[in-house]
Order: structure tokens, then C-alpha cells, then sequence
């Protein structure tokens, strides 16, 4: 496994390391069953810091429970010798609480902050909505971990009686993108209702609204108040309406695009678009669309600074962008 190779999930449950030389993709063993039903699946996978050492790998699926089914976060080995990759020691590092019965709103997206050794997983509503303002369960937020699962003993709600252990910030619904800007600053991306999709700057406590508050509207027309001034939630840093539908956010470190670095990608579903969003400290200014034609499904950058970018089922193609000339 070299720089610059590329490990893909399928929803599906299947897992493929592609070498980037020759373009060649082998089917990685060993991956855990999932549910893949709706929006559950095998979703993110990301290597440990200890990676070089050890081939750890970070991954999240959608798994059956007693009581209907959960998002689930991981760690294994890779390992790449011989003919077949395949993960080794599957180890169960978190798991939502409560399950639910139904197949939307897993979010379980991963970021990793290497210096303070910190795990970052976002919990969506599932769809329940409620949830989503009550800190005794994990739906509607995002937790933070140490790298071996266990939460941070100095996490904003670690004192508060009868707070979910992990909890780093709530009033979430779906965020589907998870990322450490270079100054350390975590940023996620949303999916909204009907509008009302948003880049937020996730803060250590802090109550994003939802259900109580969002710039968009209930499916069928249902008003939901806007996020206003004083209102006691973090409103978000930027929104969308019409959606976009933002299915994954990177934010850009590498050499390639000098002139965008720091700057947050959102790829958009129903938007069928790449936005780019310029970030300067805590602030951010939508900058740019363009129309990619293809529902996009994942954005990353490349250890050459090579933007890549995955459409969705149909097209399904991953493609690589490099400047003009």
C-alpha cells in the first residue's frame, strides 16, 4: 500500500484498493457485514496516524442491532501482501445509541485531528427529528473519541448528568461531511430539509438547531423557523436554498491549486455540482459552482495535490482534477 493509492467503499459493503500506477483495483477482504438498505452501508474509511506502522484503518457501516440498526465505527489492519488485501482484527470502537428502526440519517462520517490524537464522528438524526435536542442519546450529533473509541474525558458535556458519553456538539440532522481545516478548526456539512443545507464550524457545546431551527422547510411545506440572532443556536457559516444536497466536504492541502488552499469542496447530490467555499479563520464565502452533471457522491484530495472526485451510482466514475495546461 503506497502513497497515493486509493482505498473506495460501495455502499454495498464492498471495499477496493486501486493502485494508482497502473489504475488496477483489487476487492479488500475481510470488510464487515452491513445493512445496505436507504442510506445504510459502508461508507468512510480513513487510515490511522499510526498507519505507516502498523496499516490501521479507521472504517463506518450501517450494522443490524437488536432493536432495528446503528451506525458503527471500526479499526483493522490492512494488510497487502500476497494476492488478495483484507482486513485483519476488526475491532468495534463506537457504536449510536439509541438503534432505530429505519434506514436514513446514519451520517457516520470520520475526521481525524493527529496532533491532539482526537476521533471525530458525526451521528445524524435518523430521522427522528426530536433526538436530536436531547443529550442522553448520540443521534443528531457529533462525538468525539481518542483514537482507541474512548471518549475525551474533557468533552463539553463529560459533567452534565445524564449527557451520552462522547457527546462534542448536537442539534444536528445529517452531516454527511467531516473535516479538519489546516488551522485545526472542524467544519461540517449538513443536509438539510427542504433548503436549508449548511457548511457549519463545529463548535466544542454547541446546539445547532435542529429540529428547532434550520434556513429550510419540512418536506410539504412545513415552516420551521430560520436561525436568527440570540436565538441560542450556532447558526450556519454558510447555507443553501435551493439544497444541494452536500453528500461529502473536503478541505483543500496540497500544491496543485495554490490558490485554493484551505478552501472547503462540498460535492453535491441533487445539486449534481462541486461548490468550492473559501474559508478564512472562522468565516466562510461561497465562491464558486461548478455543474458536474453526475450526482457526486465523495471529493478528496490526493497526496499530489490532485483533486479526486466520485460520482454516484449510474455514471459511478472517479476522475481525477489537475489544473488547465
Amino acid at each position: 500500500f503506497r502513497s497515493g493509492d486509493l482505498l473506495v467503499t460501495e455502499r454495498s459493503g464492498t471495499m477496493h484498493l486501486r493502485d494508482q500506477a497502473s489504475g488496477e483495483r483489487a476487492e479488500v477482504a475481510g470488510v464487515p457485514e452491513v445493512v445496505h438498505s436507504g442510506q445504510g452501508g459502508l461508507v468512510d474509511v480513513l487510515p490511522r496516524p499510526t498507519f505507516a506502522d502498523d496499516g490501521t484503518v479507521y472504517l463506518s457501516w450501517a450494522e443490524e442491532a437488536e432493536q432495528g440498526n446503528r451506525a458503527a465505527v471500526g479499526q483493522a489492519r490492512l494488510v497487502t501482501d500476497g494476492d488478495e488485501p483484507r482486513l485483519e482484527g476488526l475491532e468495534v470502537l463506537w457504536r449510536q445509541q439509541p438503534s432505530v428502526d429505519g434506514d436514513a440519517h446514519y451520517s457516520h462520517r470520520l475526521a481525524i485531528d493527529p496532533e491532539a490524537e482526537h476521533l471525530y464522528v458525526s451521528s445524524g438524526d435518523r430521522q427522528e427529528q426530536d433526538p436530536a435536542q436531547d443529550t442522553s442519546n448520540t443521534l443528531g450529533t457529533i462525538v468525539r473519541l481518542d483514537l482507541d473509541g474512548v471518549p475525551v474525558a474533557d468533552n463539553p458535556l463529560a459533567d452534565e448528568d445524564g449527557a451520552a458519553p462522547g457527546i462534542y456538539s448536537y442539534g444536528h440532522r445529517n452531516p454527511l461531511g467531516l473535516e479538519l481545516a489546516p488551522d485545526g478548526r472542524l467544519w461540517s456539512s449538513e443536509m438539510g430539509p427542504e433548503g436549508g443545507d449548511e457548511l457549519n464550524l463545529v463548535e466544542a457545546g454547541g446546539n445547532y438547531g435542529w429540529p428547532e431551527a434550520s434556513n429550510g422547510s419540512d418536506y410539504g411545506g412545513g415552516d420551521i423557523p430560520d436561525h436568527a440572532e440570540g436565538d441560542g443556536f450556532v447558526a450556519p457559516a454558510v447555507s443553501w436554498d435551493p439544497s444541494i444536497s452536500p453528500g461529502s466536504l473536503m478541505i483543500y492541502d496540497g500544491e496543485l491549486f495554490a490558490d485554493w488552499e484551505g478552501d472547503a469542496f462540498l460535492g453535491g447530490l441533487s445539486g449534481e455540482s462541486l461548490t468550492r467555499v473559501a474559508l478564512d479563520g472562522a468565516q466562510a464565502t461561497e465562491e464558486e459552482t461548478w455543474e458536474m452533471g453526475e450526482r457526486i457522491r465523495a471529493v478528496e484530495a490526493g497526496p499530489d495535490g490532485a483533486i479526486w472526485v466520485l460520482e454516484d451510482a449510474g455514471s459511478g466514475r472517479l476522475l481525477r482534477l489537475t489544473p488547465a495546461g
